[in-house]
């Protein structure tokens, strides 16, 4: 199995599986002299972490990072930083009877057509739990942006049917980690989160999206041609699980208007080169221009359903799939903080390759 690593000069590889012994990574590019706050990388783990609320999975994991190196006396050595969180409420056991079946919509078929096997219980490497690593990652990255006065921020902004409005400046972003759904918007949250009951009492699932806005981000990061600094964005996005589609600044909604309307006009703000508005989600020609990124990222209802399914075993013979075990019945409240992570991961990233680029 390849291309475990993200990034170019400041990089995560990561390791590990769902029902192994622990996932973990290894951060390298670290810039020297961060200050390391293990709260506030805990803090992070904990947004993800499952058994948080009603609306979650109830597998009860406290996700305690360990970090093995490149840290000393509190600050970043520069050095590669290796980390751990060990995997301590598995229940394979609730796998043992798909063992020899493909789950719809999951990786177990394209997994086993791949590698000629699988690990079934609860997906192995295709498990979301993966992503314990990138929060990590995410928040080592946070850490070096906040020295830079660079703040990533996502939240829900659309459960179903039920949306908030798509301008964020309508919204306290200090309502997001108010509620179990971290959306913004407490009235409409209430709403989100009555949802995602009523769809798990039914054994089904919903989707949604999550609101990322990027601020303080300097001009000129991304590349002109190939690395474009949203076609970054957009990988790392659409490399989480259950994510179908990616779109920043207007997105599809631009479609409607002519190039008149969606054309960012530039003027002089007391000496400062600035844009009256921002359609174009801070970014143009593929490099930051300074105005606030913004981006929304579609996932899809969790592919896992507490109710019979059709399906077929390794030998093609058609069967019925019921489905054990504990599992999201929405993954947005937990997806926010990954997004936030792979936000970061990429802006600093992208920070780094330009430093470089401008020696």
């Amino acid at each position: 199995m390849m291309r475990n690593t993200f990034g170019h000069i400041f990089t995560l590889t990561t390791f590990g599986e769902s029902h192994g012994v622990a996932v973990g990574g290894v951060v390298d590019g670290m810039p020297a002299g961060i200050d390391i706050d293990l709260g506030f990388i805990q803090s992070e783990l904990a947004r993800r972490k499952p058994g948080q609320s009603c609306i979650t999975t109830s597998r009860q994991e406290e996700d305690v990072v360990e970090l093995l190196s490149g840290v000393f006396e509190g600050k970043s050595t520069g050095c590669p930083i290796g980390f751990l969180v060990r995997n301590t409420n598995q229940h394979s056991n609730d796998y043992e009877n798909i063992r020899s079946l493909f789950r719809p919509s999951h990786a177990d078929y394209t997994y086993t057509q791949k590698y000629g096997l699988r690990d079934h219980r609860g997906g192995g490497r295709s498990s979301a739990r993966e992503t314990i690593a990138r929060c990590v990652g995410g928040a080592l990255a946070k850490l070096a942006l906040r020295q830079l006065g660079i703040r990533v921020t996502a939240y829900t902004s659309q459960v179903g049917s039920i949306a908030i409005d798509r301008d964020y400046h309508q919204y306290q972003f200090a309502n997001i980690e108010q509620n179990s759904v971290r959306c913004p918007d407490p009235e409409v949250a209430q709403q989100m989160e009555q949802l995602i009951l009523d769809v798990k009492a039914d054994g089904d699932t919903i989707g949604g999206v999550v609101t990322c806005v990027i601020q303080g981000c300097p001009v000129g990061l991304g590349e002109p041609a190939f690395s474009k600094l949203h076609a970054e964005l957009g990988a790392a996005m659409l490399g989480i699980n259950a994510v179908k589609g990616f779109e920043y600044g207007e997105g599809f909604d631009g479609v409607g208007q002519r190039g008149s309307e969606q054309n960012d006009l530039f003027f002089n703000d007391n000496g400062r080169i600035s844009t009256r508005t921002n359609h174009s989600g801070g970014i143009q020609g593929g490099i930051s221009n300074g105005q606030d990124i913004y981006f929304r990222v579609l996932f899809k209802p969790v592919a896992t359903q507490l109710r019979p399914q059709p399906t077929v075993n390794k030998d093609g013979e058609e069967t019925i799939l019921e489905v054990k075990g504990r599992h999201d019945p929405c993954v947005l409240p937990r997806a926010v903080p990954v997004v936030e992570a792979m936000a970061a991961m990429t802006v600093l990233d992208c920070y780094l390759l330009n430093k470089t680029v401008s020696l």
